[in-house]
């Protein structure tokens, strides 16, 4: 039988200096940019307001940087989209925030909605479009910062040329699966 009072801690637990560590100012680890990313969602009064849509191009801000990381903040309207590309370097944690977007890959494509992330790895190669009928907002987080976004040939993703990819999607906030290449 087991209770409260079985429970005791040998010595002074504030002296186990592994147990004091002060929580990190800045994202480390894959998980805690997912979490970044999900905080920043959360709180739609820190980017909301900032949000703009220009029929001519797609709209982005950065909203905040970090020791070796990016967080932009970018908008669709209906029909547009990034092109083929990817992240040079950089890995990334895309989050869309309102609306819908798209994302094709050399596996197919996949609908984004709300609250659904993305995890990707450098070299990860993919085209994200707005093809719903309203405007879309995602967040996304790049660490270290994007300096590179190389363009690809759209032929790429015809099933013939496809190869191994790697991406993990988020269709909850309830799990992180990573994938690397």
């Amino acid at each position: 039988m087991n209770s409260d009072s079985d429970l005791q801690i040998a010595g002074d637990i504030l002296e186990v200096p592994h147990l004091l560590q002060a929580p990190r100012e800045h994202p480390a680890t894959v998980a805690e940019f997912v979490g970044l990313a999900r905080s920043i969602a959360a709180d739609r009064a820190q980017w909301e307001h900032l949000v703009r849509y220009d029929a001519t191009t797609r709209w982005y801000h950065r909203l905040r940087t970090g020791p070796g990381y990016e967080v932009w903040l970018l908008s669709w309207v209906p029909g547009q989209g990034s092109g083929l590309h990817d992240h040079g370097g950089s890995s990334g944690v895309l989050t869309v925030l309102d609306g819908e977007l798209t994302e094709h890959t050399e596996r197919g494509k996949r609908v984004l909605g709300p609250g659904v992330q993305r995890v990707f790895a450098p070299g990860y190669a993919h085209e994200v479009v707005n093809d719903a009928l309203e405007p879309a907002v995602s967040l996304h987080v790049y660490f270290p910062g994007l300096t590179d976004m190389p363009m690809h040939p759209r032929s790429r993703l015809h099933p013939a040329a496809r190869a191994p990819i790697a991406c993990a999607a988020l269709d909850t906030y309830e799990q992180v699966d990573v994938v690397s290449s």
